[in-house]
């Protein structure tokens, strides 16, 4: 695929196609490797990111008790069987 380089202020870019961008679901940012001689873009996805050290703070803190309990008091658990 051929892409031109664009005039973007005092820099210079270029433009994705939408199919690229949804086919790898690119969001925001992507990482740039430099590798051989070859630029390679590389979707950045970050989910969950620094969850297990707010989990760890969390507990630590006694933050992490349930909120409400597993079962009501009224809920029919033999539908369920």
């Amino acid at each position: 695929m051929e892409i031109s380089i664009v005039q973007i202020g005092n820099s210079k870019g270029f433009r994705l196609p939408k199919t690229l961008i949804e086919k790898y679901n690119i969001k925001d940012k992507v990482e740039l490797i430099l590798e051989n001689e070859y630029l390679i873009l590389k979707p950045i996805t970050s989910p969950r990111q620094g969850w297990e050290t707010a989990f760890k703070e969390m507990c630590k803190n006694g933050d992490d008790q349930l909120l409400f309990d597993d079962v009501f008091e009224n809920e029919n658990l033999e539908e369920w069987i």
